[in-house]
């Protein structure tokens, strides 16, 4: 039996490895506070003005897991779009800086500056399509990607949240701080107060903003449920569309989900039964973010 597992030991480490091979290490891209690393996937075959996608990994996590336990690189090869795989510097708990002013201020600091730069520099290097560019994450990752469709709406096109929560709901005074009362859904603002505070970390903004979907279980004992109905009242009330969902579909993707669609910009799945490790099902990204797309007519920033 040792000898088993420690053949499947070797065989995942070498699998790792050979994963690893392909992920290459930025280290001078532009404005970091807070020494975020940038790890990048480019396919080999790149299309003209490719699109990009960002991928920050969850508390505990790190870029390698999130380059090998999802298929985004995969998916880049067939599609002809970058992905990048940022590294927090937070080593406490690998969680994100989603509570302190900087990263809740567009070009403020923070972790999410530094994720930024990464989007800018690669949009330079590789001519990328500026405004085709999206973020996905899990858990604190879905927490960033709130933050960066927040205080960056004139970076991003479009997020995919699995398992998080409303942009500010664990605003603090530092960097790595941990919202107890957040978590547990107990941080209750109306649609207007939660808009006011993304349009607070952008003062003035009046332009494009990205689409967004959010995912949560209804089992979720880590991020609360209730976390998953603060972001509904927040983003409709910032597309400035209704709490009351224009379109209702059960059981999409999988059996007991159910998407609420409220206008064109936002949607929210509701998994029945699905605990904080909601199962990321990578077309229900790739279709939102159109990124199977390789025609002229993609969605993009341009699209209204």
């Amino acid at each position: 039996m040792l000898r088993i597992t420690l053949t499947l030991l070797l065989a995942a480490a070498a699998s790792a490895q050979k994963l690893s091979s392909k992920l290459t290490q930025i280290t001078e891209f532009g404005p970091n506070p807070r020494n975020v690393s940038m790890y990048i996937y480019v396919p080999a075959s790149l299309p003209p003005n490719p699109p990009i996608l960002v991928a920050p990994h969850w508390c505990h996590g790190t870029a390698q897991q999130v380059f090998n336990g999802r298929p985004w690189a995969t998916l880049g090869d067939q599609y002809g779009f970058i992905s990048i795989y940022p590294n927090t510097s937070n080593l406490a708990d690998q969680c994100w800086d989603v509570s302190s002013k900087e990263s809740l201020s567009h070009d403020g600091g923070g972790d999410a500056l530094g994720i930024v730069s990464m989007v800018r520099w690669t949009l330079k290097k590789y001519n990328a399509d500026k405004n085709r560019v999206f973020v996905t994450g899990t858990s604190s990752g879905a927490m960033m990607t709130n933050v960066l469709v927040g205080s960056y709406p004139d970076i991003f096109a479009a997020g995919s949240a699995w398992a998080g929560v409303a942009f500010g709901c664990f605003a603090g005074n530092g960097y790595g701080e941990w919202s107890d009362a957040c978590a547990t859904g107990k941080i209750i603002k109306s649609g207007s107060d939660w808009a006011a505070v993304v349009k607070n970390a952008y003062p003035g903004y009046s332009g494009f903003r990205p689409k967004l979907q959010t995912l949560h279980g209804t089992a979720d004992n880590v991020l609360y449920p209730q976390n998953l109905k603060e972001q509904v009242k927040q983003w409709t009330s910032v597309f400035g569309v209704s709490e009351t969902p224009t379109e209702v579909t059960k059981d999409t993707p999988l059996k007991g989900w159910t998407r609420s669609r409220y206008g064109k910009k936002f949607e929210a799945y509701e998994a029945a039964g699905v605990d904080h490790n909601i199962p990321t099902q990578a077309d229900v990204v790739m279709d939102f973010f159109d990124l199977k797309c390789k025609s002229s007519n993609c969605y993009s920033r341009r699209s209204r």
